[in-house]
């Protein structure tokens, strides 16, 4: 372990103060949390891309840039004791080897690192929805072989929800293995509809989560495949929100939705605090969801380390919405309840 590491590893933990009306009851949790919403960028997938001409670290976002001593020290200064991370594969192949390489490359360093330090890391293996083939490989390898709890899906790809019909394959094989499900946008459609000067993760992330809760729950998955567990990022998008309209407007479906089933559907579901949440979101949030069904995100390094440490942790912590059980529950046991191979590593 390196200086660095080392001095990551006995950092204070800043930013969420040991003063306020949560600090004595919350005690533990709030040094303990289980972060399920991390990105890793692996710098030995870094490596390889560039060799392949397929990326250019100088032209990459300051997030993909990322390094074990940053990360350790963010996790230390926001309390967080073990980090569930997405295993990030930047570029558009569309080669089948070439792809399958890169998941390969990946997967290893996610191994690897989760091997060097088991207490603090785990992972999820990617499914790749235009590509049933690769994501059986990566189901096996990644689950079987490497140690992953869970796996990551994309909300969409190239205008394809999560949910469709053609991913049955992929699914059954999920449902056979009780499998976690972790989603997230990136490639939201588009059309020329975007709004010049707003960034995708601001509205359309959270409408293309939206959109594949409901694909999920009209095309049937959640019926079908019982065993799956899906976490929906950023507070489940704009889905607590329109609860109430979805059940409304439940016969205008296609096919129609029962006004009684909604709620039990979006019960279903699992939603991460990477909203952030807010005085203003997490009322409807708790409206919707039982706060059994809510688990700490951080959406690190995407969302900066000083707005992780300095605001959407402690926000979570100081949530008048909330009491101190269900604060506890979400920083970390709702978490080790859904993923329990994360309870043998405190």
């Amino acid at each position: 372990m390196t200086s660095l590491e080392t001095a990551a590893g006995s950092a204070p933990l800043a930013g969420i103060g040991d003063s306020g009306p949560t600090a004595a009851g919350e005690g533990d949790a709030r040094r303990e949390r289980v972060d399920v919403h991390h990105h890793y960028t692996a710098p030995e997938w870094l490596d390889w891309a560039e060799k392949q001409e397929i990326v250019h670290r100088r032209r990459l976002p300051p997030w993909t840039r990322w390094d074990l001593g940053t990360a350790l020290r963010m996790m230390d200064e926001a309390g967080i004791r073990t980090s569930v991370f997405t295993v990030a594969m930047l570029g558009r192949l569309q080669d089948p080897k070439a792809r399958k390489e890169s998941a390969l490359v990946a997967l290893e360093a996610a191994s690897d690192l989760v091997q060097s330090h088991p207490d603090r890391f785990a992972f999820y293996t990617p499914l790749f929805l235009d590509s049933p083939d690769l994501s059986m490989w990566s189901l096996t390898h990644g689950l079987d072989d490497l140690g992953a709890i869970g796996v990551s899906v994309r909300t969409s790809a190239k205008g394809v929800y999560l949910g469709h019909p053609d991913q049955d394959r992929i699914l059954a094989e999920l449902n056979e293995r009780s499998a976690v499900v972790s989603t997230h946008p990136m490639d939201v459609p588009g059309g020329g509809a975007e709004l010049e000067g707003v960034p995708p993760f601001l509205c359309d992330f959270l409408m293309d989560t939206t959109r594949a809760a409901i694909s999920l729950i009209i095309n049937g998955t959640l019926d079908r495949y019982p065993n799956l567990s899906f976490i929906l990022p950023h507070g489940g998008g704009f889905l607590p929100y329109i609860a109430g309209r979805v059940e409304v407007f439940g016969d205008y479906l296609t096919p129609k939705v029962e006004r009684a089933r909604v709620r039990d559907y979006l019960h279903r579901f699992y939603y991460d605090t990477a909203g952030p949440m807010s005085p203003s979101a997490t009322p409807s949030l708790l409206s919707t969801v039982d706060p059994s069904r809510i688990l700490y995100g951080s959406d690190w390094p995407p969302t900066p380390a000083h707005l992780v440490t300095g605001v959407t942790a402690p926000a979570l912590d100081n949530d008048p919405a909330l009491d101190e059980q269900q604060r506890r529950c979400i920083n970390r046991d709702n978490a080790h309840r859904l993923l329990p191979a994360l309870a043998t590593r405190r």
